[in-house]
């Protein structure tokens, strides 16, 4: 049987109906509320034929266990993750020059909900994590993500540097994000088919992961503090990417 999940808060409920609601199980909702935002809600999916069930708000807030919940809860089936043999497929038959974002053991499911929205909106092919010590798609996962978590095609493999021996193989440049890199992403040259691969804040990247890649680059620091949230690191490196991208087309 499918995984099944819940999404919290208006915005992930209108997100997984802009993008899934062919997946939606049951809706829940504040008996007490009825301002507009939600009664929109309401509307869409009694036009859709899909019920919602007037629920205590006490009720919620256990189902919700500490995301604000916004007077709805949803049960949707959860999307669709894919392995290595799915990733060979993509590779074999890339939508333009690949761009891969990989994270090595990122658990923060705030974090992860964050680099799948930006990953999103950059037009990142993929995000490939690690299936053990790695966060999967909660529903916090889901509520950063805005409808990332039902976009993006995440791929969760079992051995991270044999994934990035593949990559390499495709034809893929691995760019790795370290600290202690001698040269800035400022320096690098990212026209080129690639994934960018980012660690946790507390370890970075793991030995093995950095072995695997072809070079390292660093984020320049003029402040006091010694490295910067994950989230907003891949962030800053995705666009990066993009804006070398679009400035090689321009020219």
């Amino acid at each position: 049987m499918k995984a099944r999940r819940r999404v919290i808060g208006l915005h992930a409920a209108e997100a997984a109906l802009d993008h899934g609601a062919d997946k939606i199980l049951a809706v829940w909702i504040d008996s007490q509320r009825n301002d507009s935002r939600l009664m929109g809600l309401v509307g869409r999916l009694a036009a859709l034929g899909i019920k919602t069930q007037p629920t205590q708000r006490l009720r919620l807030e256990q189902m919700a266990e500490g995301t604000p919940h916004q007077g709805i809860i949803l049960e949707v089936l959860a999307p669709d993750e894919w392995g290595e043999n799915e990733l060979r497929d993509a590779l074999d038959a890339p939508k333009g020059m690949p761009f891969f974002l990989v994270l090595d053991h990122v658990q923060d499911p705030h974090n992860f909900g964050a680099c799948l929205r930006t990953a999103d909106a950059a037009g990142v092919h993929g995000v490939i994590v690690t299936k053990d010590q790695s966060v999967g798609i909660t529903p916090v996962v889901a509520k950063v993500a805005s409808g990332a978590a039902e976009t993006m095609p995440i791929y969760r493999v079992t051995n991270l540097a044999r994934t990035l021996k593949l990559l390499k193989e495709a034809g893929l440049w691995v760019f790795g994000a370290a600290g202690e890199a001698h040269k800035t992403a400022y320096e690098m040259d990212f026209n080129v088919p690639m994934a960018l691969v980012m660690g946790t804040e507390s370890k970075g990247l793991r030995r093995l992961t950095r072995e695997n890649c072809d070079d390292l680059m660093r984020l320049p620091m003029s402040g006091t503090v010694e490295s910067l949230n994950v989230s907003v690191a891949a962030g800053i490196l995705m666009y990066e990417v993009v804006r070398q991208r679009v400035t090689e087309c321009v020219s």
